[in-house]
């Protein structure tokens, strides 16, 4: 009798192992989703700022920094096409990767007219803005579905460090297009996209929250230095019509840009 309540118990043990497993697995999976759509949504707003610094230098360096964006984001698209994670459809992603189609091409024929004729055609360049509104929108949507879909919660610091990057990385490339391109004065980006100065609030709260809790070492270390830097030009963000220094700000956006994304797997690896 005692030999075999130990191998029921043996065996009730197994399984609970074997479930808490197969639920760790299935939830890593959904984040890893997550994680590249989030990728995805970054990228394009970083090529984006790289096509309006484009339109007024022309560079190849610059030129490599728009493909380099699309690049990213092509790789992010791809491994959402091929996740096993079952958080989204088929249907969803397949219309989420139309829109990004359309951004590329979209991406493509400016980079052409830029090229060949030495400046934008501000018909297209608006279209491309509005597209990647739209196409930033829809994966937004279906980020919150994955979410739901997942059945498992983000961490609220992570969450708020994604929605950060993601800001700074739109705000990054609707302060290019005021103040590196010859087409400034004519085009300002996609026409219902929120003013500069409430998105700058917008990181203000989401950058409390990241900063909230516990942080040491190598993550509290990122988060003075994305605090630092954010202080330096948020008035710049607030006031953008006063402040115009393109080069600082793209390049301390960057910066934050990139200490954010390192934070968010620091507090991931800490969860």
């Amino acid at each position: 009798m005692k030999t075999t309540r130990l191998r029921t118990h043996s065996l009730v043990s197994a399984l609970l192992l074997l479930m808490l497993t197969s639920m760790s697995a299935r939830a890593q999976v959904a984040d890893d989703f997550l994680s590249q759509l989030h990728s995805f949504r970054v990228s394009n707003y970083v090529s984006l700022d790289a096509y309006y610094r484009f339109i007024g230098s022309g560079t190849t360096d610059t030129l490599n920094e728009i493909v380099a964006g699309i690049n990213t984001a092509n790789d992010s698209m791809n491994l959402l096409a091929k996740s096993t994670s079952g958080v989204l459809t088929n249907d969803q992603i397949e219309g989420l990767n139309s829109e990004f189609d359309k951004f590329k091409a979209l991406m493509r024929d400016n980079i052409n007219d830029v090229r060949n004729t030495g400046y934008p055609d501000l018909r297209l360049v608006s279209d491309m803005a509005n597209q990647a509104l739209v196409m930033n929108d829809t994966a937004t949507e279906l980020y919150q579905v994955a979410q739901e879909n997942s059945q498992t919660e983000t961490d609220p610091r992570v969450e708020a460090a994604r929605l950060g990057a993601v800001k700074i990385a739109q705000m990054m490339a609707k302060y290019s297009v005021r103040t590196n391109s010859s087409v400034a004065q004519t085009f300002q980006g996609s026409s219902t996209e929120k003013p500069l100065d409430e998105q700058a609030k917008e990181f203000d709260q989401l950058l409390a929250t990241v900063v909230e809790g516990k942080s040491e070492g190598e993550l509290k270390d990122l988060l003075n230095d994305v605090a630092a830097k954010w202080q330096f030009i948020r008035g710049s963000y607030i006031n953008y019509n006063e402040n115009n220094v393109g080069f600082v700000i793209d390049r301390y956006s960057k910066r934050i840009l990139e200490s954010l994304t390192t934070a968010i797997g620091v507090l991931q690896q800490n969860t």
